[in-house]
Formats: structure tokens, sequence, C-alpha cells
């Protein structure tokens, strides 16, 4: 498959480091030196050329320019019929895009995570689902949004992810205070959490980590007495607005 990239920031970078090796022939934008030098010196399978060449020569185009270039960019770019565009972009809906890329054809907003680069992402795609499928399913997780309305409330969600981060870093961090060696105080928490949650669902694992006066019950207790979850509610609330 003929796929181009247009922007090349840290998402999309990950996105081509994930279909790297699949046999693919990539074109990436020069827009970012540094990424775009970077993967064509990883992978045999990618090049570097100006946006219209990367138009050009694809097929497939992933769209991961930033919300205040990307009218600019688009309108001075000519695409083809039987193109396929997804977008990677958060901000702009179908209905701003597709316009700017016609006659080719916005198939799917596409929003994949860090991860996609080794396998292993949640992508929340609205849209049409095959094309993603077929490229990433094979290594990842895909879930399709039934409307871009709901598409920005899962965006909400998934900025969970920093704090948990945080957290995690936090509680690494704490642990060597004490003493502990750093790296193996990190790698014990992040690994502590995110293997227990890959086990199962939520409801199971709070309630074997509930025992009575337990450390998990007492300092689960002390944040949500000091407003964590309705601090999370809060947070979510406000980047739905």
């Amino acid at each position: 498959m003929r796929i181009g990239v247009l922007g090349l920031g840290t998402i999309t970078s990950a996105l081509v480091e994930g279909i790297g090796n699949d046999g693919h022939t990539i074109i990436v934008s020069e827009r970012n030196a540094t990424n775009s030098a970077r993967l064509s010196e990883k992978f045999r399978s990618v090049s570097v050329a100006k946006n219209q060449s990367v138009v050009d020569t694809s097929d497939v185009i992933f769209l991961g320019l930033t919300d205040g270039v990307y009218k600019d960019v688009l309108s001075g770019l000519t695409f083809r019929e039987g193109q396929k565009i997804v977008s990677l972009m958060a901000g702009p809906q179908i209905a701003e895009v597709a316009p700017l890329v016609a006659p080719a054809q916005l198939v799917a907003r596409m929003i994949p995570f860090p991860s996609i680069s080794t396998g292993g992402s949640q992508i929340l795609v609205f849209g049409q689902t095959e094309l993603i499928e077929e490229l990433f399913g094979a290594r990842n997780t895909i879930f399709p949004i039934d409307s871009e309305d709901a598409l920005a409330d899962w965006l909400c969600v998934q900025a969970v992810l920093s704090p948990a981060v945080l957290m995690v870093q936090q509680a690494a961090k704490w642990l060597a205070d004490q003493g502990a060696d750093a790296e193996s105080s990190e790698r014990f928490v992040r690994e502590l959490v995110g293997s227990s949650l890959l086990a199962g669902p939520c409801a199971p694992l709070l309630r074997a980590l509930d025992t009575p006066g337990g450390y998990n019950q007492r300092l689960r207790d002390m944040m949500v007495d000091g407003g964590m979850t309705v601090h999370l509610k809060e947070g979510l609330k406000a980047l739905q607005e």
C-alpha cells in the first residue's frame, strides 16, 4: 500500500513506526525535519518529500496537522479522486476537513496513542473502520465510535492517562525517597498497575483490593475523601464543555 503522511509530530511519527516494517511504501512530509530524517534512516520503506509530492504518490493519506495550520496546508494541495484520507486531528470534524481534500474521500477520523509504535495501542475510529483494521488491527485494539459527538466524549476520557501516569510516577518517587532504587521503584509501580488493569474489569479488581483496613482500601478512601473522584468528574465535564 502507498501511504502518505502530512504532519509528523509525536503521534504521527509513532504511527509510522508501527507500520514501518509491514511492507508498505510510506512517504512522509518534510515539515518536521528531525522526525522525517529519523524515520527515513530507521526504515527502508520510508522516504521524505514535499507535501504535494506526498499527496501525488500516495493512495492513503494520514493527516497529522495541527489545528492552527491544517486549513492553509490542505487548501494549497491538490488531491485526486480515489484517494482515501484519514484525519488524526482531534479538533476539526469531518465536515470541516472533507471539502479541503476533495475529490479525495475523507473516510475516517482516527485517534491513536503513542504505544501504536510498538503495538498494543487503543485506537478510536469514527467512520470506515475497514482500512484501519487492515493496517493496525493485528497489533492494536480498534474502538469504533458511532458519532463525532461520542468521539468528543471519548477524547475527554482518554485524558485520564496523564494524571494516572503522574500518580504512578509520584508513588515511585516516594518509594525512591525512602531509599529504594529509583529505576526499580518505577518499574514495580508501573508494572503493578498495568498488569492489574489488563487482567480484567475494574469492579472485581476493586472488590479484591477492598480488604477492610488494608493498605489499598485506606489509601483509596483518603484520596476519595480528599475529592479525587469529584475532581475527576469536574475535570471531564470541563473538557467536554
